[in-house]
């Protein structure tokens, strides 16, 4: 068998956990900004395009792992890494959540800087806001959980949340 196959394998396989999570949790954003939104008109990302996001999402995290300033304290207590994680993926996100409201308004304008100024005329920033609060917090519960796993084993961690949970020691 062809090492190629394997190695595509493997990063399908490397990918999920984050993908899928970035899947579930844009879900869960969309959900919110459409109830937030309902009856203003605004557009709503389909299934489709919370889908595409996700899969960037989960690459981008793996691509971003690489990095040796993202993985900066890997011997301290696991808050660390969490916490500088959870800010750097957190800045990503402000500036991705920005670009994107930013595109909607860049449709409509003849420019950049007139869709610039019309959204910082128009935005809820209350809205924006609350949805880069849930953000942050979704971030902090990926890293959380991808920290731990990197400390106690992938496969440990499945064992606890899925089972069989070994026997207890007396």
């Amino acid at each position: 068998m062809s090492t190629l196959p394997g190695k595509i394998k493997h990063e399908i396989m490397k990918a999920m956990p984050p993908t899928v999570f970035f899947f579930f949790i844009l879900h869960v954003v969309s959900l919110i900004r459409s109830l937030m939104v309902k009856g203003t008109g605004l557009s709503i990302p389909t299934t489709t395009s919370v889908l595409i996001a996700s899969l960037i999402l989960g690459k981008s995290v793996l691509v971003a792992d690489m990095l040796p300033f993202i993985n900066r304290f890997p011997d301290k207590p696991l808050i660390w890494n969490v916490s500088w994680k959870t800010l750097m993926y957190a800045i990503v996100a402000l500036i991705v959540h920005y670009l994107e409201r930013l595109y909607e308004y860049w449709k409509e304008a003849p420019n950049l800087i007139v869709a610039n100024h019309a959204l910082m005329a128009d935005i809820s920033w209350a809205r924006f806001w609350a949805i880069q609060i849930l953000l942050v917090t979704l971030i902090l519960m990926y890293c959380a959980i991808a920290e731990l796993a990197r400390v106690i084993g992938r496969h440990r961690l499945k064992t606890i949340f899925f089972g069989p949970l070994p026997a207890p020691h007396e």
